[in-house]
């Protein structure tokens, strides 16, 4: 049946800033669907609140609301645009959630909004664990196979405690209702930890309920990826296993496409169950996940659960198999039927047909746990892992160690030499699921583990267990062959070694592996993902790598460009640098180039199928790029090859492609290194003639003193080469450097640390440009609300300035264009200043893009990185501006009067790290970047756009109640006015002795309340902490001292995280929120659309 003629336009609601659970996936499945939607004459309204994401780009969209994921802002859009239908299964849970309370409060039925894609009863089937019970009995009276685990629900502490009993005692697992990514689930094993764990779900859940379950830890798990239509079409998309037993969250287990341990008896009963189950729930327009567990020693399969929408599974499942479930499934919505809709790949084959593989795909988690170093590092239900890495091999051995090299972590390849250790030691510590678990067991193999003692420790499958053997084995025969032969260097790379790998074991230069493998003529081919097994005809070149016959890459006229993706998303590269990529893939493709991209992150928008001429999904090593380069110049011209918009990955890689003969577009690798190398980059500042804070290097604690002195506290300290700000700290007194200097393991003469002075009080100042050798674009400017010391990805911020004058931003573009000029740019340059008093110093200059640029770009209606990617290639800002891709007069720095003001600020991930005691990490803001995401707002006047952005990222402020405050010495003059403000708006203040002694004082009338470390009153008066632990407060202002954040700090933030109440830990964040709660208390808060935006943006561009 065609596609429906009743709907005109459609809502699509996105899944907000990047958390963990809910990542890249959901931009690459949303804008799958918007294009879709485009394609078929709809008109497509998105809401989505994350600026750097390609879904909120105005092209994609007809209209593109950055606003806020809540009701409330929902229902103005709503409200204005009047949308036939709302599509809510391609946001995650965010948009699921917000859908649902859409319709249980009477917006939907009032406005007359259609919800398409999946109805109520379906979602509630799917997500209410009483319900989906229900739906696996039914099943299992139907076709006699598939249960749920034993359960018992709990509403409160008593009913915890009793369904222990009832369930035959410890240990038990915990999962709250409506919660995602895991959210708040774990594993008991004692009553402390059951109290602890179930009261924070009890917390988390939006219903107040927990799950209790029976445990099926060490199980085997499976998830099935299935789509259905409402002619009850069925096909099963995918099997996934994992590696990793029962026991560890699905996201951040290791796992394997086609499921590999299964007899086909046994995959035989998951489908059936599984196509009974997406029946049964009725799902009847999209796609769905389901997950199982399946007992080893009986074969008993367990139904865990299911998510009645696209999932962090279904991009895995697109990326493994070809088929693209998102699209499908927003077809599916607005009336199509599997058998009607064509697979993009074949072009003969309609989407009923299933997937077949050949080959095999592993995907490999990728964590940030060095960030966190008091979170306890054991991965249990709650998932942890911040970004992933998949790889394709024609057998397992290949995929999985072309998987773990795709991570780029110290450490995350196998190693052979050196002592393994203690077997019984290695094999204890395997027991624990941790990051690096499987480098401990490879270590027992080395060190004689027999397959039984792995599996006894692990509950890996004996399967899996046996190809870690098989990969061990050849590592002893390249070790014990007296020369390296032909075949046992093809046999290597069969089972996925890298040269450095084989270099390592045989005592080689990885360069020297190289020649000698390719004198030889062993070299990898190129094969095709065409969802066939080669039964048809692929029309879209995506290519894996494989040391086998012959190579599918066609030859090809035109010159093509080869794109440098990201890699695995983690804290500080993030989504952001893969926009950049996706937008020069658009540009070049427009200009006349053939585009190759080249990453191995399945949840981005850059490793569709579609997005570019030729995708290779493939590990970013230097071998494994120059292959793929090798393979493109073969084929046709390469016009060269682009490192600056991938972030630090690809940046790292550029001197060595260079010295390999591979042509670097755009800044080349020595200017890279000119503003990255410490020394050369004050040689710049110095020709210059601009003013860089007082710093120097050391490698030894003495050096340290000594220059620490001549500057003066507060320094701040770090590693060279670094991103995000690992390792650095500001650090206060001589005590705590020394402490610092014996903490950092990795200082030696190469690897210096360096010494700065820290602007205290200073305004940070963060600037993109573009540079094309002789004119300068400035893209914009934008003013940190907290003060320097907090990691510009960390810090909110806003853009146009709202404190910089003209003068200002005529000093900041000089400076800005003679850093350009000095370094050698060529394209994106992102800069930091300090303001400090009236002098403007220089912090750190990148020759890259970066993480600003979708922020600056959506706040200034200038495509930024499609500029940047044309430069790179020749073209001038002058011809750019001609042909109207950068606007044909004045720049960033001089946006007209009244442009709209936007401001980002960052989502933090505290929620889900626990130290191995259970209480939270501390969420003071410092020099190194935390952050997992950032949402932007956007309106007319700043107090408006900051509420907006706060709403997006922790829930709206509040617009009365009690406030805390609790503020360090030196901000205690600065908080006078903001407080006043607080009190006229009707908050009553709460506030620690010294606190509230200042406000007294200043005729502002606060409660005293008493300190953490007094306990309880005589009179049986609460603490602070206890105060917010019982939601008795609202607002909490809570600015650390020094950075030790005295231990009552920590206590008041982490339960401010526990009780989610929003917490500032700034006095210039706290001016900003009352100019929020201004706005929000006069009640005028709008919505308007980027293209609105743009469209008023570039009108008064042309009138001044």
């Amino acid at each position: 049946m065609p596609k429906r003629t009743d709907i005109q336009s459609v809502l699509v609601i996105g899944s907000g800033p990047i958390v963990i659970g809910q990542a890249a996936e959901f931009d690459y499945s949303g804008t799958q669907a918007c294009r879709v939607l485009k394609a078929e004459g709809l008109r497509v309204i998105l809401v989505n609140s994350n600026p750097a994401t390609i879904m909120t780009d105005p092209e994609i969209a007809d209209a593109t609301y950055v606003e806020p994921i809540t009701p409330e802002f929902v229902e103005k859009i709503i409200a204005k645009e009047q949308p036939d239908a709302l599509l809510p299964t391609l946001g995650g849970q965010t948009a699921l959630n917000t859908a649902i309370s859409l319709h249980q409060n009477g917006v939907l039925d009032k406005y007359g909004v259609e919800l398409i894609g999946a109805n109520v009863e379906a979602i509630h089937k799917g997500e209410d664990r009483d319900l989906f019970k229900e739906v696996v009995e039914e099943v299992r009276r139907k076709i006699g196979h598939g249960e749920s685990a034993r359960s018992y629900i709990c509403h409160s502490m008593d009913d915890v405690l009793k369904g222990v009993e009832e369930l035959g005692g410890y240990p038990v697992v915990v999962r709250p209702s409506f919660t995602m990514g895991g959210a708040g689930s774990g594993f008991a094993h004692n009553e402390e930890e059951l109290r602890r764990i179930a009261g924070q779900g009890l917390t988390l859940s939006p219903t107040t309920e927990v799950l209790l379950e029976e445990s099926i830890l060490g199980w085997k798990e499976y998830e099935l990826e299935l789509m259905r239509d409402k002619n009850d079409n069925v096909v099963v998309v995918c099997s996934i296993e994992n590696f990793d037993p029962m026991g560890v969250h699905t996201g951040d287990s290791i796992t394997v496409a086609p499921a590999m341990t299964l007899t086909d008896r046994e995959y035989q009963v998951l489908r059936d169950v599984g196509i009974a189950i997406i029946r049964e729930v009725g799902v009847d327009t999209g796609g769905c996940n389901i997950q199982f567990a399946v007992n080893p020693e009986d074969g008993r399969v367990i139904v865990i659960e299911m998510n009645p929408r696209v999932s962090r599974s279904s991009a895995l499942a697109s990326k493994a198999t070809g088929f693209p479930i998102a699209k499908i499934a927003a077809k599916l919505a607005v009336g199509y039927t599997l058998d009607e809709i064509p697979n993009d790949i074949t072009q003969e084959t309609p989407a009923s047909f299933e997937p077949t593989l050949d080959y095999v795909v592993v995907k490999a988690p990728r964590f940030a746990f060095e960030k966190f170093p008091s979170a306890d590092s054991t991965l249990t239900t709650t998932m942890k892992s911040v970004g992933e890495a998949m790889a394709i091999g024609r057998n397992f051995t290949e995929a999985f160690q072309k998987a773990l090299r795709s991570l780029e972590k110290k450490g995350s390849q196998f190693t052979f030499t050196g002592e393994p250790g203690d077997k019984a030691e290695l094999l204890r510590e395997a027991v624990r699921p941790t990051d690096g678990r499987i480098n401990a067991v490879m270590q027992a193999i080395r060190a004689g583990a027999t397959p039984e003692e792995v599996f006894d420790a692990t509950k890996i499958d004996p399967w899996f267990v046996d190809q870690l053997f098989l990969i061990k084995e050849t590592a002893d025969e390249l070790a014990a062959a007296p020369e390296l032969t032909p075949d046992l260097l093809a046999e290597a790379k069969r089972h996925g070694f890298s040269d450095h790998q084989i270099g390592e074991i045989r005592g080689l230069r990885e360069d020297v592996v190289r020649e000698v493998r390719h004198a030889l003529g062993i070299r990898p081919v190129y094969k095709t993902v065409d969802t066939c097994a080669a039964e048809f005809a692929a029309q879209t070149p995506y290519f894996y790598s494989s040391y086998d016959e012959e190579t599918e890459v066609a030859p090809r006229e035109k010159p093509a460009v080869i794109i440098l993706g990201s890699g695995p998303n983690r804290i500080g590269q993030g989504i952001e640098f893969d926009y950049s990529c996706v937008h020069a893939s658009f540009a070049l493709s427009d200009a006349g180039y053939e585009t190759v991209m080249v990453n191995c992150n399945p949840e981005t928008v850059s490793t569709d199928y579609d997005t570019s001429d030729r995708l290779y999904f493939e590990p970013l090593t230097l071998e494994d790029v120059l292959e793929i380069v090798h393979a493109e110049q073969q084929a046709g011209p390469v016009a060269g090859v682009i490192v600056q918009l991938g972030g630090q990955t690809p940046l790292g890689l550029s001197q060595a492609l260079k010295d390999n003969g591979v042509p670097i577009v755009g800044t080349s690798p020595e200017a890279i290194h000119a503003a990255e190398d410490r020394g050369a980059f004050g040689r710049v500042l110095a020709e210059a003639g601009l003013p860089a804070p007082k710093h120097g290097t050391a490698t030894t604690f003495a050096e340290a003193k000594a220059i620490a002195d001549e500057i003066g506290y507060p320094v701040l300290v770090r590693p060279s080469y670094v991103l995000g700000g690992r390792g650095m700290e500001i650090v206060y007194d001589e005590n705590r450097l020394e402490a610092y200097i014996a903490e950092s393991t990795e200082i030696s003469p190469s690897r210096p640390v360096l010494v700065d002075r820290f602007l205290d009080d200073a305004i940070e100042i963060d600037v993109d440009a573009l540079y094309d050798g002789t004119e300068l674009y400035l893209g914009g400017v934008m003013e940190h609300i907290e003060e320097a010391g907090i990691h510009s990805g960390d810090s909110a911020c806003a853009l146009p300035p709202i404190t910089l004058g003209g003068h200002d931003i005529k000093r900041l573009r000089a400076s800005t264009e003679a850093i350009a000029r000095g370094v050698g740019v060529r394209g994106l340059i992102n800069i930091q200043f300090a303001l400090a008093g009236d002098i403007l110093y220089v912090l750190e200059a990148n020759p890259r893009a970066s993480r600003t640029v979708p922020f600056t770009s959506k706040a200034t209606a200038v495509p930024l990185a499609k500029a940047a990617a044309r430069i790179s290639l020749g073209a001038t800002v002058a011809e750019l501006r001609a042909e109207g891709l950068l606007p044909a007069k004045g720049d960033g720095g001089e946006l007209p009067l009244d442009a709209p003001i936007s401001v980002k600020e960052a989502v933090m991930p505290w929620s889900r790290f626990r130290d191995i005691h259970g209480r939270g990490v501390d969420t003071v803001l410092g020099p190194e970047m935390r952050s997992t995401g950032e949402v932007m707002g956007i309106d007319s006047v700043f107090g408006t756009a900051y509420a907006k952005s706060q709403a997006g990222a922790y829930g709206p402020l509040p617009t009365k109640g009690r406030a805390f405050i609790s503020v360090a010495n030196r901000d205690k003059r600065s908080m006078i006015f903001p407080a006043r403000e607080l009190v006229a708006h009707g908050f009553e203040l709460l506030a620690t002795s010294g606190t509230a002694e200042v406000l007294k004082r200043n005729g502002i009338k606060a409660t005293v309340v008493r300190k953490q470390f007094e306990g309880t009153g005589p009179n049986g008066e609460k603490t602070i902490v206890q105060l917010i632990h019982d939601g008795e407060v609202d607002l909490i202002v809570n600015t650390p001292y020094g950075t030790g954040g005295r231990l009552d700090g920590y206590e008041i933030r982490t339960a401010a995280v526990a009780r989610s109440v929003p917490c500032l830990t700034t006095v210039q964040a706290l001016a900003a929120a009352v100019q929020g709660i201004d706005a929000l208390n006069r009640g005028d808060v709008g919505v308007r659309s980027l293209q609105e935006h743009a469209e008023h943006l570039t009108a008064a561009r042309e009138d001044q």
